[in-house]
């Protein structure tokens, strides 16, 4: 079933019920969807460059001149969509029994000996936009690189500039 802006905008900004949003989630993709999305994600920023592909929530790929770098909806540049992004966020290691408990309950056996979480938030507007809950000492996690070439190239059949 397609879906109209309006109900994609809900969509993107939370604003609709659960059941509604796994229903879209589910279903088959019509063929303009990710433009659609494209064209909401940009018409909420106040950047000018043009978005490749949304990361996350607040995350854009962009193009800037003849880069393509990891944007914040805020305007921070975080670099090149290659390198990690987390390395240029802020980061809030919770890794203490004191830390842990603000977010879980004793009962729940979280042990700062097993765990640790870390928040990444964003320089410029301090959104937390990714959380990790791995065992201390864990390398931070680079959770997606695509292949923006051949996603345009294969997938929607256009070329990037």
């Amino acid at each position: 079933m397609p879906y109209d802006k309006k109900t994609l905008s809900a969509l993107i900004s939370g604003q609709l019920p659960w059941a509604e949003t796994k229903e879209i989630m589910s279903g088959g993709k019509d063929p303009d969807r990710f433009h659609m999305v494209l064209d909401i994600a940009q018409s909420m920023v106040s950047f000018s460059e043009k978005i490749l592909l949304p990361l996350g929530p607040h995350l854009f790929i962009v193009q800037k001149g003849a880069d393509r770098i990891v944007k914040c909806d805020c305007g921070f540049e975080f670099g090149d969509y290659q390198t990690n992004w987390k390395y240029m966020s802020r980061v809030l290691v919770r890794n203490s029994e004191e830390m842990l408990q603000e977010l879980y309950h004793p009962d729940q056996g979280v042990d700062p000996e097993w765990m640790e979480l870390r928040e990444f938030y964003c320089p410029g507007c301090f959104h937390l936009l990714e959380t990790e809950a791995v065992p201390p000492g864990y390398p931070v996690m680079f959770d997606f690189q695509p292949d923006l070439e051949t996603f345009y190239r294969d997938w929607l059949y256009e070329p990037l500039e």
